[in-house]
């Protein structure tokens, strides 16, 4: 099983709307994508977002990726985050993580993204933990067609 967490930070309010809908779009894809095993959303202070998913194979987690709104918007948060950081990692299981395990393999293993204008935290990796209460999230669980290996 292969666990992947990203943090984005938008950067500006303007860039909300846009990025909240190709958020939607994506979430609608990963619950359909073959291999996805479950996951979490996190909307964090100020304008972060958390993404936590469980794959089977990285290989399923590539072809997601790569594909569909997701493949679309990944070019676009250059532009629109001031804060981009992600790790993948195997896991004892398929069990969904906690946040704050995904948090440390954040702060150990995390790799930056390419951000046009970086911030201060993002230039230091200075990754503040996510707040977790009151937790504004929802848990991701895949389609029946997406539990069909994509092995």
């Amino acid at each position: 099983m292969l666990a992947s967490v990203t943090r984005l930070r938008v950067r500006s309010i303007r860039n909300l709307p846009a990025f909240l809908w190709m958020t939607f779009l994506a979430r609608r894809q990963i619950i359909h994508a073959p291999g996805f095993l479950g996951g979490r959303l996190l909307i964090d202070n100020p304008r972060t977002f958390w993404t936590l998913s469980v794959w089977e194979s990285e290989k399923a987690m590539k072809a997601f990726r790569g594909s569909g709104p997701h493949a679309r918007v990944m070019p676009k948060l250059a532009e629109w985050c001031d804060e981009a950081a992600y790790t993948h990692w195997i896991g004892a299981d398929d069990s969904i993580p906690e946040w704050i395990e995904a948090y440390d393999h954040l702060v150990s293993d995390g790799r930056l993204s390419r951000v046009a204008r970086p911030s201060r935290d993002h230039v230091s990796r200075h990754f503040p933990k996510p707040r977790l209460q009151p937790l504004i999230g929802q848990n991701l669980k895949p389609t029946a067609i997406s539990r069909k290996s994509a092995a």
